[in-house]
């Protein structure tokens, strides 16, 4: 068979040739020495190796051809996601804002898409690189099209998704310049240094770096708990700390006054659009659903992946459920909603490399780490209107930490980690050493870049928009009007009032005539 492959590949360089010692014994030809049948035998041989040659190459193209539909596929079903937190931020926040937040979504994938093509790819993934940021490819230049650009797609519905994250947390207060200047800046050198340690092979700590010698054997984070969901949610809790809440969130005394966003439809909504794209987040990090002959471990590397990542999502919803029953004395519809998308972050780097039991597990322990951020959240007196921070920050570190105890060596194997374990499985406190470092490193890297960021706006008077946009809604003030032209409850209630005055002017329906003429005499 490797014979076979060796004289197949030299076939489809053009370097087929007729001896007898590279062809293999089935396809050996001979040099028209021994007479006529010697020599029909090597052009039928010849003739035979060709075809098959030929049919070596049709069958790669088929090949690569399939997988990179997939990566283009999975990134579509990822940057459908972009629809899915525009939805949940619009239904999270007061109507006065709706445009605003649907605004700003919007421009995430139009700034970020620029910022990530004309810096962003090169700072990931450009060659040559270092262990610490790449360089080159600026703008794409020299990056073939094709596999190498359905690659960029795909990466950058991810940058995408890190910076929209944050748009939840400083909603209904920030300048709109603020956050287009935050989103180039994140997109462009923040999420893509991060990406470039975890995913590229020249990361420090990277599992794929083979050349180098990545700490403690690599980080292993599938999809991106670290590179895309700590990055936007650390991000987001250092907008919210530092442009503070919004005006009324807190009352003198401290304690937090509700303030519910306007649709619980376009929430559930959102989140069964976030949840399908999740299926291309998270089994599309394969980056091919055909392997090599013989090697079936990317296609049960896909399928664990999409049950998983189902299992942790169901997970975290009915674990806050019971949780928020058991504090709250209610059955939290909103919350639920957040609890699935907790589980979602928390198994996302996890998803290929764990029994179908420990998905169960890091779910419902994701459910408790968001609810438990988001309390101490509002002790800090720190405003994040979609709680972008518990779910995505906190939940980021859970997922990164899991794959330290939960990882089981054959599986790892299936996904390309290496013969390595968690330390739940006998593989000792390596990988969780080395995710936990890079934890640590992605909160350093991200706080020290973004805080100071939003702080100059916030010291140059450019972070936040005034009181009195503030109070009358971002939507009027800055967007031309409202969403809703009119608003569906205040109409009701002012035609109901204004049909009781009319009613309570015609003396409560009674004809007065008839009271007069009882009373005479």
């Amino acid at each position: 068979m490797q014979a076979l492959q060796k004289q197949l590949a030299k076939a489809q360089a053009g370097l087929l040739t007729t001896r007898q010692d590279t062809l293999t014994p089935d396809m050996s030809s001979y040099y028209c020495v021994n007479g006529a049948d010697d020599c029909a035998q090597g052009l039928i041989d010849n003739n035979v190796a060709t075809q098959v040659a030929e049919n070596y190459v049709v069958v790669k193209q088929v090949k690569d051809g399939l997988n990179i539909t997939f990566v283009l596929m999975s990134g579509y079903m990822v940057f459908l996601m972009q629809n899915g937190f525009a939805m949940l931020t619009a239904g999270s926040v007061r109507t006065k804002n709706t445009k605003n937040v649907l605004l700003k979504n919007l421009l995430d994938a139009c700034v970020g898409f620029m910022a990530y093509w004309l810096l962003g790819y090169a700072f990931a993934y450009g060659f040559p690189g270092n262990s610490f940021i790449g360089h080159g490819t600026w703008a794409l230049s020299g990056v073939n099209a094709g596999g190498d650009y359905s690659f960029f797609f795909f990466q950058w519905t991810f940058a995408a998704t890190a910076a929209t994250i944050v748009s939840g947390s400083v909603a209904e207060r920030t300048s709109f310049y603020a956050y287009l200047g935050y989103a180039f800046f994140l997109t462009a050198f923040v999420y893509p240094v991060v990406s470039h340690w975890v995913w590229d092979s020249a990361g420090w700590v990277s599992a794929f770096n083979s050349e180098g010698s990545p700490f403690k054997g690599g980080a292993v984070d599938f999809a991106g708990c670290s590179v895309v969901h700590m990055v936007g949610g650390f991000a987001g809790l250092c907008g919210a700390a530092v442009v503070g809440p919004r005006i009324g969130r807190f009352n003198d005394e401290g304690k937090v006054v509700p303030m519910p966003g306007h649709s619980a439809t376009l929430c559930t909504l959102g989140t069964f659009i976030l949840w399908f794209g999740w299926y291309g987040f998270n089994p599309g990090s394969a980056l091919a659903v055909i392997g090599d002959p013989g090697d079936d471990g990317i296609v049960e590397t896909i399928t664990r992946c999409a049950v998983t990542t189902t299992v942790a999502a169901a997970a975290g919803g009915l674990t806050t459920l019971l949780i928020v029953k058991a504090k709250d004395h209610i059955f939290d519809l909103l919350a639920v909603l957040n609890g699935v998308l907790a589980g979602l972050v928390s198994i996302t780097a996890a998803c290929p490399v764990v029994e179908i039991y420990a998905a169960l597990v890091i779910g419902i322990i994701g459910a408790g780490v968001y609810v438990a951020s988001a309390m101490i959240l509002l002790l800090l007196k720190i405003d994040d209107p979609l709680e972008a921070y518990p779910i995505h920050g906190g939940c980021g570190v859970w997922g990164c930490l899991a794959v330290g105890l939960f990882a089981k060596e054959p599986y790892m194997v299936a996904a390309g980690f290496g013969e390595r374990a968690g330390g739940f499985y006998g593989g000792g406190g390596d990988l969780f050493l080395a995710n936990l470092v890079t934890v640590l490193a992605v909160i350093a890297w991200t706080c020290a870049l973004i805080a100071p960021f939003f702080f100059i706006l916030k010291v140059a008077g450019l972070l936040r928009i005034s009181p009195e946009d503030e109070l009358v809604g971002n939507d009027v003030s800055k967007h031309g009007g409202a969403a809703y032209p009119e608003d569906g409850v205040e109409a009701a209630e002012g035609k109901a009032g204004a049909e009781l005055r009319d009613y309570q002017a015609d003396n409560m329906g009674v004809d007065d005539s008839i009271k007069q003429t009882a009373e005479e005499p």
